[in-house]
């Protein structure tokens, strides 16, 4: 109801600007209703308004305009001395013409071609401008549908996620002067120094019998990711679109936009005055992704991803769009329906764009789009990196990820 009562109101809008933009049109002022009928100073018909300086009907306004861009000199054959009349004007082009300078109609008014041009092009401008944005019915349906399948595959609260093993933060704290086991930077620079501690430390413990105190937290990160992966794979699987595909695509999509999907998913949860992640109950840290296996190549870029995209203030729209978005990304390895999904793909795109130019306002609306986009490329150079990072984990501790996880990122 709330949309239909916005786009009625654009709607409204947009007719009262349109008929400012034909009024913008005349060359000059017109005469109200409320003003008595005048007669044309050149030929007494019912003068319209002032037309280069003098009161005249449309007739003589056409006239005049055209007799000043004409090449050759207008002659009376009589004695120049022609009455013009409504009924007569025709008759003798230059007398009336001599009438119309004579009521003070001044050529210097009239705009030249190249004006004239130009006031159109303005015109035109103003018009687009002026013009709401408005999301088709068919977009509207993208966007319920995303919502939808959205709202239906991811818990905010994580209500759902019961059953993991727990997280231990007792043992290798990230840095000398960490004060508990999960004290977040409150910045994504001052991250840095406290990822750049533990990994000296992982190095030596290869063929080490106690290395699992290195990867204290794998076990519930596995726990929390598997599920994330199984929300996401519930997520496509609402969509028509994908299902539509066919199941090698289908895969294909999957295992290259997990990993981002999830990403933007933890980031609607991601309190970034404070550094950490607020899934319900449970409060996660970067340090956390380091007692897990992960190192700073990866978790630095993470970290400063998060804030940047936090720093957008998207709205539950724009997150759903750009899961979908990377989701139906053609240039996926293994993709069979190139020309297919590239078309979902930009159709999306130019679902987001339109929503934004619609719902948004403000002059930083311009710049939100390039800016999601951005963020989607970033994402995709971490991509890879997560992937290597999981497999050297895995063949450090062959027994904790899950199956799952390493069908994802094969």
């Amino acid at each position: 109801m709330r949309m239909n009562e916005k786009l009625d109101g654009f709607q409204t809008i947009r007719e009262v600007l349109t008929q400012q933009s034909k009024d913008v049109e005349d060359e000059d002022g017109k005469l109200t209703e409320d003003d008595e009928p005048r007669a044309c100073g050149v030929c007494g018909d019912l003068a319209k308004g002032y037309h280069f300086n003098a009161l005249t009907c449309e007739g003589c306004k056409g006239f005049f305009r055209r007799a000043i861009k004409r090449s050759t000199q207008l002659r009376c054959p009589f004695l120049n001395k022609c009455s013009i009349t409504k009924n007569n004007r025709r008759s003798c082009p230059a007398c009336r013409f001599r009438k119309c300078q004579a009521i003070g109609m001044k050529r210097e008014m009239v705009m030249s071609e190249v004006e004239v041009l130009e006031r159109r092009i303005r015109i035109k401008r103003k018009k687009k401008v002026d013009t709401a944005v408005q999301l088709s019915s068919q977009q509207q349906e993208t966007i319920q549908e995303l919502l939808c399948g959205h709202r239906s595959s991811f818990d905010s609260a994580f209500y759902r996620f019961s059953g993991f093993r727990p997280m231990d933060r007792n043992i290798h704290r990230m840095s000398e002067d960490d004060q508990s086991p999960c004290e977040p930077s409150s910045t994504s620079s001052s991250s840095s120094s406290s990822l750049s501690g533990p990994f000296d430390k992982q190095e030596n413990v290869d063929g080490n019998p106690d290395r699992k105190s290195v990867f204290t937290a794998l076990p519930h990160v596995t726990d929390l990711v598997t599920y994330m992966i199984q929300d996401i794979i519930s997520f496509s699987k609402s969509l028509q679109d994908f299902r539509s595909l066919i199941m090698e695509d289908q895969i294909a999509l999957l295992k290259g936009a997990t990993f981002e999907v999830m990403q933007i998913r933890f980031n609607m949860v991601f309190n970034a005055e404070k550094g950490i992640w607020e899934c319900g109950n449970i409060i996660y840290c970067i340090d956390d992704a380091v007692r897990a296996g992960f190192q700073p190549l990866l978790l630095e870029p993470l970290f400063k991803f998060h804030h940047t995209l936090r720093k957008l203030g998207l709205q539950e729209e724009e997150y759903v769009l750009m899961q979908a978005l990377s989701l139906f990304s053609p240039d996926r390895p293994g993709v069979q329906q190139h020309s297919v999904i590239d078309k979902l793909h930009e159709n999306l795109g130019l679902t987001l764009k339109t929503w934004i130019d619609c719902k948004r306002r403000g002059p930083e609306k311009h710049l939100l789009y390039p800016k999601v986009m951005a963020c989607l490329t970033e994402m995709r150079t971490m991509t890879e990196e997560y992937s290597k990072q999981v497999l050297q984990i895995q063949d450090i501790e062959p027994d904790v990820i899950s199956p799952l996880i390493m069908e994802i990122v094969s």
